[in-house]
């Protein structure tokens, strides 16, 4: 079964038990500013975690793009990736433990679907410790399904337990699923998830706690399913493989990577494994209705790290970097590979290669330099009997010569060196950049706390978009994209040149007048069609559901948003705009605070 087809299957599984078929969001999550990615199904969800009502119900399922940079060390083995397909179905408040257990082992084993080995599934559930009990309901529901009670561990929380992604908000207890991709000879009677022939491959959420600022769990009025199954590892599964590179999902990026290099996959697996999910993840990144673009911060961050270390891989493998442009010619094979599902990767096809050319070439220049550098301070070193690249010498390799930390990482660990990280970070802070820790969480805060500060952002977001238009006599004008942190808000749009002092200062006070006039925000849920026609706006490249929610404040404007929203304008505080630049072509951005 190929990856198009199980995700047709998964869909149309959920739909038949009632569920509404959401499109995937942004891979740049505006609901939640504790991550720089979407790194599951559910942060675009999280207003209706929370409580909001959504416009399609309490049952919702899809298939979204997400990016986990946690994982990216990782990357180079059979089965992690930075870049994956989450198939997710959620409950907001609806059905619990009972019906999401015993529909996931249906999809999976019953011959109307999957019809997958029973025998070859193991699970694990919540052993419980002194906040919270063993999950004894999950453990029983799977007994009753046949699972054998030597193939359901109870692992504790590093295992077996969700969020919250702060330091409050909702969380719980999880079930994993795991199948054996082993010789069927050697299934174990026994369940060990330090066994690499079990592989996870779904995951049951129930979000019945909420952590409190005290560390406390209280339990939820609103209990939640948020559950997650990987496409890629499901597809290898199904297809006999115990390798995800090996299905249609990566194999002809891998082909190309042989073609270019003259390497065999079997001799170079890890490298070419690397070089095919980093571009991939790359092409997705950049094909985002969100427009990021290679940089110093934020996601521009991770995605530079992703384009330099596959091209240090490339490197590795004996690419002549200067006489190919490698990774555009891999992009060509993923954006056709996947643009009938992603029609966005077509859609942006030329700005996609083209931010890959302007990185390669920048990283082209230096790469050569910086290698003789690295070698020159290293064996110096080694030749006093040092180990341990400094902290400094590592800052100066990436402010020099580009080189990503983990490149530096990489290359010490080829001479049997470390690097001293902290001193690394201490640096990079000093020149104001952003720190890996920082790249890995924004904000500290949980779920419900960064909700109260994204819902007077995104209101805000709104009434700038207007301001503008108004300000600028403009109404071509258009939202390009958004993101909101605990700090500030970040507002793309499109206009040709940059923005005068006298519009800057206009634009501040069209803001707060609205602000002032205390305008009340209101929501209706409606079909999309009626929404367009209604005048509501909509972001620019954004896949919405059939049915969707439209917010407007007073009269001055109306969007169709997930929200959340603040009731009032009253609630927003004051608006001033720090800073206002180029984005890319055609594009300018606005930083915003409210005080």
């Amino acid at each position: 079964m190929k990856a198009i087809e199980l995700k047709k299957k998964y869909l149309k599984f959920f739909e038949s038990k009632g569920h509404k078929i959401i499109p995937s969001a942004s891979l740049i999550p505006e609901n939640d500013p504790t991550v720089l990615f979407t790194t599951a199904g559910m942060h675009p969800l999280v207003p209706y975690l929370l409580g909001e009502k959504h416009p399609l119900g309490t049952r919702l399922t899809n298939a979204q793009k997400c990016i986990r940079t946690g994982d990216i060390d990782e990357t180079g083995d059979s089965f992690h990736h930075t870049f994956f397909e989450m198939m997710g179905n959620w409950s907001l408040g609806d059905y619990f433990k009972k019906e999401a257990i015993k529909w996931s082992y249906e999809f999976l084993t019953s011959k109307d679907w999957l019809g997958l080995e029973p025998n070859r599934i193991a699970v694990s559930v919540f052993a419980g410790d002194s906040d919270c009990p063993f999950d004894q309901e999950a453990f029983d529901l799977w007994k009753n399904l046949g699972i054998p009670e030597d193939r359901i561990a109870k692992l504790p929380k590093k295992n077996n337990w969700w969020g919250p992604a702060g330091e409050t908000g909702p969380c719980g207890p999880d079930t994993e699923i795991f199948y054996w991709v082993g010789n069927e000879t050697e299934i174990p009677k026994q369940f060990n998830d330090d066994n690499n022939s079990w592989v996870e491959i779904w995951n049951n959420v129930f979000m019945e706690y909420n952590k409190e600022k005290d560390g406390s769990y209280k339990l939820l009025t609103q209990k939640n399913v948020d559950t997650g199954l990987g496409l890629e590892r499901v597809t290898a599964v199904l297809q006999g493989f115990n390798d995800n590179y090996k299905t249609e999902r990566f194999w002809p990026i891998i082909l190309e990577i042989e073609r270019m290099t003259g390497k065999k996959y079997v001799n170079f697996k890890k490298e070419m494994r690397i070089i095919a999910d980093h571009i991939r993840s790359s092409v997705f990144i950049l094909g985002d209705e969100r427009h990021i673009v290679p940089s110093n911060m934020d996601q521009g961050y991770i995605l530079r790290r992703f384009i330099r270390r596959a091209m240090r891989q490339l490197n590795t493998l004996g690419l002549d970097l200067l006489s190919i442009d490698a990774t555009v010619e891999i992009a060509k094979i993923i954006i056709k590979e996947y643009s009938a599902e992603y029609s966005e990767l077509k859609s942006n096809k030329n700005f996609i290669l083209s931010e890959l050319k302007k990185e390669e070439d920048k990283f082209q220049k230096t790469l050569k330099q910086g290698l003789k550098e690295f070698n020159r301070i290293s064996e110096k070193m080694l030749e006093f009997g040092g180990s341990k690249i400094s902290g400094k010498v590592a800052f100066l390799l990436f402010q020099s010569y580009g080189f990503p930390l983990e490149i530096t990482q990489e290359l010490a660990l080829e001479k049997g060196m470390e690097v001293d990280v902290n001193g690394f970070h201490k640096a990079f802070e000093k020149h104001q950049e952003l720190s890996r820790k920082g790249a890995e969480q924004k904000f500290k805060g949980g779920l419900s706390e960064s909700s109260e500060i994204t819902k007077r952002y995104h209101t805000a977001t709104h009434i700038l978009n207007k301001a503008l238009k108004i300000v600028l006599k403009n109404n071509n004008i258009k939202q390009k994209g958004s993101n909101i942190t605990s700090e500030r808000m970040r507002f793309d749009f499109n206009f040709d040149r940059s923005l005068t002092e006298e519009e800057k200062k206009s634009i501040e006070e069209e803001v707060n007048k609205i602000i002032k006039l205390g305008l009340t925000v209101t929501k209706e849920e409606i079909p999309l069609e009626e929404a367009k026609e209604s005048g509501a706006e909509a972001e620019f490249g954004t896949k919405y559901p059939e049915k969707v929610s439209v917010y407007s404040i007073g009269d001055y404007c109306k969007e169709i948003c997930a929200g959340p929203h603040v009731k009032n304008t009253k609630e927003l505080g004051v608006f001033k705009i720090k800073k206002e630049k180029s984005s890319a072509a055609g594009i300018r951005r606005i930083k915003a605070v409210l005080e």
